[in-house]
């Protein structure tokens, strides 16, 4: 076997923008895979593969850890780190949509996945600061205050701690405000990779930068091949938000992208808490500390995945937390990928229509590193044979036809047929010679439709846009660098290649000189 080797360059993430917790992650020992027959492979090194492989270990199943990038290159590495019992998805919606006995089991789900979150920073003396804080709610006008009064009666009703608050915890005007009580934040990146060094102290195998191309169930064991292998398990678990190729999940969730600025004031009135207003989409705060220097983080201006405009998302996010505070400067600003289910629940447990011993986790909304948490623990049990009692509710088999399902349908498709025809119709846009540095675009060259960008230095690298996944078409993200696909989140980096699933193939590279 090859010497472990220790990865020691900075955290990766899957965009240009550098988050606030890049600068504080640490390196891993690592080890190469045995050709052996594994219990499981997991695919994805985000908060929900990590997790996930180290609880299976803990059981004593033998476990391969697949990223194609670094731990915490994805979502994980982007996220906001609020830790909540009350979810995207209000009680209220669930109520009507599952019933209050769906709630209260959610409700259940949460405080569960919080308190094993801090069972294991004990557990393994995990330093990543993590704290309980205050949750805040605030309505601003008649008709949120109507909605906060629902929120209020159904959480308590499912089992939630909360109760009207005098204050919102921060300098926004608000009507009426609820405080949740033992919420919490932590630093991400610390947190997962403390596990992942866990999880490799059991004897668990983690292979970083290696992309899994593709997996195939023969004779009761999946073989997952990656560039130089063919790795060998029993049970295959896809912790990738989207699992590869055509599935339910592509017209069950729809990918959207968040944006969080973070800054330091003037004054010290960082927020001692977590608060969110009831906007559409809202914004939510916290403070962080890191290498001693407090920010304050607020995050929103949500929209779906390749259809808004980056820079205009962090230009209101920067006017709106002006209009309250008093800022010093913007020390961090980048964006995140999430998937927003169609019912409002994420879908954990066994891939509809997929090889025996296939399981996928999806659809956390904004509540990723909670869900991602409850995801593990539900799919470990479901590896090992035990019931859990939240597998059902979240199962991805569910097919539950509630208000507005038809709709979401409709508009996904939609969105595939207008961009599918693009490729078509796209009058020609501008030349090559047109593009700014820094600027990509889709445009008409030589009769093809091209995906262009521009370096600094004047280089223009062409792309094939259509998508490798479903073939839409990509659309350039001028903030984060990368060629984003509107129909079911794919995104690539400035060169072609796959950045975020569910596509396992690169853009076709065009030589202008041919």
């Amino acid at each position: 076997m090859e010497a472990a080797t220790r990865n020691k360059k900075k955290q990766a993430r899957d965009g240009a923008c550098e988050s606030i917790w890049q600068s504080s992650a640490g390196g891993l020992q690592t080890s190469p895979a045995e050709d052996k027959v594994y219990d499981v492979i997991v695919v994805g090194g985000g908060i929900t593969g990590i997790t996930t492989a180290l609880l299976l270990q803990e059981a004593g199943k033998q476990c391969l850890l697949i990223e194609a990038s670094e731990t915490g290159f994805g979502t994980t590495g982007g996220t906001s780190a609020h830790l909540n019992t009350f979810f995207d998805t209000t009680y209220p919606e669930i109520d009507g949509d599952f019933g209050e006995t769906a709630s209260k089991l959610v409700a259940d789900s949460g405080k569960e996945a919080l308190s094993f979150i801090r069972e294991l920073t004990g557990r393994y003396a995990i330093d990543c600061d993590f704290e309980y804080k205050d949750g805040f709610l605030f309505s601003q006008n008649k008709k949120e205050t109507e909605q906060l009064a629902e929120i209020l009666a159904s959480s308590k009703a499912a089992g939630i701690a909360v109760e009207e608050a005098a204050d919102n915890g921060v300098h926004v005007p608000f009507e009426r405000a609820l405080r949740f009580a033992q919420q919490a934040q932590f630093h991400p990146l610390k947190y997962i990779r403390a596990l992942a060094a866990e999880f490799l102290k059991l004897n668990g195998t983690l292979l970083e930068h290696t992309f899994a191309e593709g997996a195939e169930f023969k004779d009761s064991v999946h073989l997952v091949k990656t560039a130089d292998a063919v790795h060998q398990a029993r049970h295959l678990i896809y912790a990738t938000h989207m699992p590869p190729g055509i599935t339910l999940a592509n017209f069950t969730c729809a990918p959207y992208r968040s944006y969080v600025l973070g800054l330091t004031l003037k004054d010290d009135r960082y927020p001692d808490c977590l608060s969110y207003d009831m906007q559409e989409p809202y914004h939510y705060f916290r403070s962080h500390e890191i290498d001693g220097h407090r920010y304050l983080l607020v995050g929103g201006e949500d929209h779906k995945t390749g259809e808004g405009d980056p820079a205009a998302a962090f230009e209101r996010l920067e006017s709106y937390i002006r209009t309250y505070y008093e800022v010093d400067k913007i020390a961090f600003r980048w964006s995140s990928q999430y998937y927003v289910p169609v019912d409002g629940l994420p879908y954990i447990g066994k891939l509809p229509l997929g090889s025996d011993h296939t399981y996928v986790a999806t659809g956390y909304n904004g509540n990723g590193m909670m869900f991602g948490t409850l995801a593990a623990m539900i799919l470990r049990d479901q590896v090992l044979g035990k019931v859990n009692r939240y597998s059902e509710l979240f199962s991805p088999s569910r097919i539950k036809p509630v208000a507005g399902f038809s709709e979401f349908v409709k508009e996904n498709a939609g969105a595939a047929w207008h961009f599918v025809a693009d490729r078509f119709s796209l009058e020609d846009l501008e030349s090559t010679a047109q593009l700014k540095a820094g600027e990509g675009r889709v445009v008409t060259f030589r009769g093809e439709k091209i995906a262009l960008y521009k370096d600094s230095l004047g280089k223009v690298t062409a792309l094939s846009p259509v998508c490798t996944h479903a073939g839409c078409i990509v659309n350039f993200n001028p903030e984060e660098r990368s060629w984003d696909c509107p129909c079911h989140g794919g995104r690539f980096d400035l060169s072609g290649k796959v950045l975020t699933g569910p596509p396992q193939k690169d853009l076709k590279v065009y030589d202008l000189n041919g």
